[in-house]
């Protein structure tokens, strides 16, 4: 059964005002999704509104972020080291001119060159929507509204943060154009959610040389016109535009598809 948003959001309401019951951002979840549970990615969201913490993205998980590779990369026995790149700096410098291309948004974390008001309000790239949303159910609103159903999951990384190097296991893509909800690097809870066309996400399964497993959510981007040049010189000596790249999204983060995607091994 297919609904829209607004539609859910006065059923809710409705459900709790008999009551006198106070909602909160994970009755709505479970009113969406009664069977689902709510991923680690988002818990933050269920932070009281406006409350801070520390930086969400720590030094010792800044690897999980910053490795790229190449599609053809992605096939079992393939060993990964975490990290291909040495300037985090610049991965964490914001755009300020428009971009034709993929965004890296999620790395973004210099206070003193861009707030996160002027992250929230700036252009977005050609091609990319945009939305930043502080609450869980601000989140379930827009992903609803966008798929126009609510037959859709989220779909997150679980790295250990301690770990560095892995084996790919397997390999089971999830969908294209995903929409992508991220923490942004700042200590307000706040989440970008967007969508970049030409994109192709996978769960990848990797194995750590002490036996411990992890699933990585990888986003391959094909048109990488708007790539940090710099970045993509030192990590894969590649120009933006020339080639797919692909890179792994860390635990504070999830990809949003549709619920009928087929995950299925695959080899590419």
């Amino acid at each position: 059964m297919e609904f829209s948003h607004i539609t859910v959001l006065a059923l809710f309401c409705l459900a709790f005002v008999s009551t006198g019951a106070i909602p909160s951002g994970e009755d709505y979840w479970k009113y969406v999704w009664p069977n689902t549970p709510l991923p680690e990615a988002f818990s933050d969201l269920l932070l009281l509104y406006g409350k801070t913490n520390s930086l969400p993205i720590r030094v010792e998980e800044l690897n999980q972020y910053s490795t790229l590779f190449f599609p053809h990369d992605l096939y079992p026995g393939k060993k990964i080291v975490l990290g291909n790149t040495q300037s985090v700096a610049k991965m964490m410098r914001p755009f300020t001119e428009p971009r034709q291309g993929v965004t890296d948004s999620i790395w973004l974390e210099n206070k003193e060159r861009q707030s996160l008001d002027d992250f929230c309000n700036s252009r977005t790239a050609k091609g990319e929507h945009k939305h930043c949303v502080s609450s869980l159910e601000s989140m379930i609103d827009h992903v609803i509204s966008h798929f126009r159903t609510s037959k859709i999951k989220a779909i997150s990384s679980t790295f250990d943060k301690n770990e560095d190097q892995y084996v790919v296991e397997e390999v089971k893509k999830v969908g294209d154009n995903a929409v992508m909800c991220h923490r942004l690097n700042f200590e307000k809870v706040v989440f970008n959610c967007h969508q970049v066309r030409e994109t192709t996400a996978y769960v990848v399964s990797l194995a750590a040389p002490d036996g411990s497993k992890a699933k990585a959510l990888t986003v391959c981007h094909h048109d990488t016109r708007g790539m940090n040049p710099e970045l993509l010189y030192e990590a894969l000596k590649v120009s933006p535009g020339t080639i797919s790249v692909c890179h792994f999204i860390g635990n504070k983060a999830a990809a949003w598809v549709p619920n009928y995607s087929v995950d299925r091994p695959c080899v590419i």
